[in-house]
């Protein structure tokens, strides 16, 4: 896996960028001993050898109220223990190493471990159901898993039979079903003083599944360098610094939960906050006040939920720890950063990244002015414009005016790859621009605004959802012909996804078959992914060549301009 995918011309001037100039600085920030560059050992063995390693690194809170701490040194021996577990089994660089798991502390031993032990760390969300986790596992082939006993049976056990390059799952806890092995055991037998892999800043470690709107997910694949960035943004976007009390509430079966609630504190010495429940009004507001959080990190749709409460569920609290407050998922409504304001004394602050940057590129930094619904500026050595892209050449863009928002490649955390996919990552990168697929405009004091995707991707609380992956689910329902998915806008969740199908003869609409439909696509898909809502029609809009428009079934549904359909063959009735 490590040279597959690899993008040639591309990654030599990413490596030769990412050394000059500011990334100097930024280099300077870590230890690189020998050339060598480990993202484990940059986070957590680096401070207990410069005699950090009693400090806090992580507080884990239980849903059922237990709480437990762990130093630097704590976590670096334990994640030492879990690299011997992979060597001692035989693995080798290059090897995925993919976990399934709610935030619990076996998640972040397993990631660390992994990147030490110079595998290749893949996070799943575990709210998927069994085809999104099988198809990303397909294409990662992945070698191990580390999942918990409930979850093994209930959506890997399933599967594995089809699964012909997973050789070793990994069970939390002590105890394991037939074919599995046990962590707890195998964990307390191994070594904690297992040698960091000597990694290169090009090694591969981690892989992001993100979806597209046609075909499989794409998996992005990033090195050991993205530390460099991680640890950079950290402070530049984040205000992190040693001993900060930091609370990313992002999960890492997401690139946010990874990068920055994983890796950029640990780095910059930061103590995490790691909350095992979903969201709760008043454990969140009680968890602020207790841990004295100083920097929080969340999403829009959480933000959303607060405001659903009111200023007056807020007001027994004390926010007084906290000294910033960052969104991240999706664009940041300006009622949202004015509402903080008032009940939070401060803004939240938007930035905009993917998962293919590999960290914050344009943001609200503190200390900035905050304008509402702006995604702010881009961080200081990262060039970002607004492109036309309808031309055969690129040109960018005047002020105020819509276009592609494009960045120049050479920052450390840039993908490398996409797997198995070197023709659609060659598409991301025209004229010495990397293409976000995003639509934006930049005003005359160099703020960018975001305005939509130029593809059809859907955005739910914060979740990157894949049309085609949905569709595909719901077709293999006996009673489907087609299915057309769009996400449509939600107070609460940004967007939710709406399918629209067409059904098989001997099939006729009734809302026990909606009932069916949606149960089948939650149990395919799981509930973050499903659709609230199933349409029945006689047929969906398509073009000549049979593709389902979807820009066009939007357009309908929200009232929007049809915009061109000259490639229209057939239409809904």
């Amino acid at each position: 896996m490590a040279g597959e995918g690899s993008c040639g011309k591309t990654v030599d001037a990413g490596a030769r960028l990412a050394r000059s100039g500011i990334w100097a600085e930024a280099w300077a920030q870590i230890d690189a001993p020998d050339g060598m560059v480990n993202i484990a050992y940059e986070g957590l063995d680096r401070h207990v050898l410069h005699g950090h390693g009693s400090e806090l690194a992580l507080i884990w809170l239980g849903k059922d109220g237990v709480r437990v701490e762990y130093s630097f040194a704590d976590l670096a021996a334990q994640t030492s223990r879990f690299a011997g577990v992979l060597t001692d089994y035989g693995l080798k660089e290059g090897d995925s190493v993919f976990s399934l798991m709610g935030r619990i502390p076996e998640l972040y031993i397993t990631a660390l471990g992994t990147l030490k032990a110079g595998l290749v760390f893949t996070p799943l969300f575990s709210a998927f159901g069994p085809e999104p986790i099988r198809t990303r596992m397909e294409i990662g082939n992945a070698r191990v898993l580390v999942t918990t006993e409930a979850l093994y049976k209930r959506k890997i056990e399933p599967l594995r039979a089809s699964l012909p390059s997973l050789e070793l799952v990994l069970i939390t806890g002590n105890e394991a079903p037939e074919g599995c092995t046990a962590l707890g055991p195998a964990l307390a037998a191994a070594s904690p003083d297992i040698a960091v892999a000597n990694t290169t800043p090009e090694t591969p470690a981690l892989i992001h599944f993100t979806s597209g709107t046609t075909g499989k997910p794409k998996g992005a694949v990033h090195v050991h360098q993205a530390v460099v960035y991680h640890a950079y943004s950290g402070r530049k976007a984040l205000d992190l610094t040693p001993g900060t009390i930091y609370w990313c509430t992002a999960d890492p079966g997401w690139v946010t939960g990874t990068s920055y609630g994983i890796i950029a504190p640990l780095v910059n010495r930061a103590t995490m906050i790691v909350v095992e429940a979903e969201f709760d009004l008043e454990r969140w507001y009680e968890t602020i006040q207790r841990e004295k959080v100083e920097v929080w990190y969340t999403a829009p749709t959480a933000i959303r939920m607060m405001m659903r409460a009111g200023a007056k569920a807020a007001m027994p609290y004390d926010f007084s720890s906290l000294r910033f407050m960052a969104s991240v998922g999706e664009p940041l409504n300006p009622e949202a950063v004015i509402w903080s304001e008032k009940v939070f004394g401060q803004p939240f602050h938007d930035n905009w990244w993917q998962t293919e940057t590999g960290g914050i590129m344009i943001a609200n930094r503190p200390g900035m002015t905050v304008k509402p619904g702006s995604m702010g500026k881009p961080l200081p050595g990262v060039e970002a414009s607004i492109v036309d892209n309808e031309a055969s050449n690129l040109r960018e863009a005047g002020e105020n005016e819509i276009g592609e928002l494009a960045l120049r490649p050479g920052w450390p955390s840039m993908m490398r790859s996409y797997i198995h996919e070197q023709a659609r990552y060659d598409k991301c990168f025209a004229d010495g621009w990397y293409l976000s697929g995003d639509l934006a405009m930049r005003d005359a004091d160099g703020y960018f605004w975001f305005v939509g995707r130029a593809d059809d991707l859907i955005k739910s609380s914060g979740h990157l959802i894949g049309p085609f992956e949905v569709e595909s689910a719901l077709i293999e329902h006996p009673a489907i012909a087609e299915a057309g998915v769009i996400g449509i806008p939600d107070e609460t969740a940004g967007e939710v996804v709406k399918a629209y199908v067409t059904l098989n003869p001997d099939f006729a609409p009734s809302d026990t078959l909606e009932r069916d439909i949606r149960g089948h696509a939650r149990k395919k898909l799981g509930a973050a992914v499903a659709p609230r809502e199933i349409i029945f029609r006689k047929s969906l809009p398509k073009t000549r060549s049979g593709k389902i428009m979807r820009r066009l079934l939007k357009a309908r549904e929200l009232g929007l301009p049809e915009g061109d359909i000259s490639t229209l063959e057939t239409d809904e009735s």
